[in-house]
């Protein structure tokens, strides 16, 4: 597998997102996102979209250029209508308007509908952390049908995450999950690699479990997040696709909208306006020693905070980023594709 620096990774989408048809600055905030992504473990969302949002700009189904508007504009809430631009553009707008009237109110909600893919939620709370916010993220999929209903065979529902993060020393506290037993992006993942995915993720077109990542993108579906628990992961995504797809606009069960579409839902608080920070440092403090401090379960080394895992491989890949050979063949056609050379990127 190739190895790159973050950098690298960085020019490579920008380059290939410019061939066809970015702008310079809306082709690096992607860029950005997508080489974060793989920067902190997260591969289902870093430059192996790169592909997807190509061939959906080459479709019409994303819009470079797509005119952004806040189509609700109150004191407390706002709807920004992302004229269906590029997610990761459109959710970069949606935080600087919600930070700045967060600061002036001590929180704000917005709502995002007519947005492509957003990415990897967690990148976006945990800036809004390091900022001195309580943030919370969430998106839904108005057409995607991934994930079967708790008791059901037919997928109804997208994988539907959610992040929540908050304030902690130089890294925020920071949980980034699915409603779904995975993301769809990581069977992805594990499809390029060759390799099997867990039992519990996903079932074939006629119901079985199924440790082949191949069987979903063949009438297969993701299970809801919890095993025999399930109804609690399909629970909080039904209420994720009411929040970030009915309370948008953007909606549910759509047949005439692309399945990684999203409807966004984004919520902040200004710490310090609600809690001197002081105190707010102290309990934290006193609450992650107070986790930490607990005797430890057979073969765990350590309890770590949310968050915790992705800070630490974000440190391991300065030293290079390892992406799939399947992953980087994918990119150098798309490359060739547009008449873009990456000749001199380096590996």
């Amino acid at each position: 597998m190739p190895s790159f620096h973050r950098n690298q990774l960085e020019l490579i989408a920008t380059l290939i997102l410019q061939g066809a048809g970015v702008g310079e600055k809306n082709a690096k905030i992607v860029a950005t996102e997508l080489a974060d992504a793989n920067s902190v473990g997260h591969d289902s969302h870093g430059i192996i979209r790169l592909k997807q949002y190509v061939e959906s700009i080459e479709a019409d189904q994303v819009k470079p250029d797509g005119k952004m508007h806040l189509s609700v504009d109150l004191p407390s809430v706002a709807v920004l209508d992302g004229g269906f631009n590029l997610g990761q553009v459109v959710a970069t707008r949606a935080f600087d308007i919600a930070s700045q009237r967060a600061r002036e109110s001590g929180a704000y909600t917005i709502f995002c509908c007519n947005s492509c893919h957003v990415g990897r939620l967690g990148s976006y709370t945990r800036k809004a952390a390091l900022d001195g916010f309580a943030a919370l993220m969430a998106v839904n999929g108005p057409g995607a049908a991934a994930v079967v209903p708790w008791g059901g065979l037919d997928p109804r529902m997208g994988t539907n995450p959610i992040s929540l993060a908050a304030p902690w020393d130089d890294e925020p506290i920071v949980l980034d999950m699915t409603t779904s037993a995975t993301a769809e992006g990581k069977v992805r993942v594990a499809l390029q690699k060759g390799e099997a995915i867990p039992e519990g993720w996903v079932i074939d077109k006629d119901g079985n479990p199924t440790t082949n990542p191949d069987d979903l993108y063949h009438g297969g579906a993701i299970l809801p997040l919890g095993g025999p628990l399930g109804f609690k992961g399909y629970g909080l995504g039904v209420m994720l696709d009411v929040f970030c797809g009915i309370l948008t606009g953007f909606g549910v069960a759509r047949q005439d909208v692309q399945p990684s579409n999203n409807g966004v839902w984004i919520h902040l608080i200004d710490v310090e306006q609600v809690i001197p920070r002081e105190e707010y440092e102290a309990w934290i403090a006193k609450y992650v020693a107070w986790l930490k401090e607990s005797r430890l379960a057979p073969s765990v080394d350590s309890i770590l905070m949310p968050g915790e895992i992705e800070a630490q491989c974000r440190v391991n890949r300065q030293k290079g980023i390892s992406i799939p050979d399947a992953t980087w063949q994918q990119t150098l056609e798309l490359a060739n594709n547009l008449s873009v050379s990456l000749d001199d990127i380096g590996s």
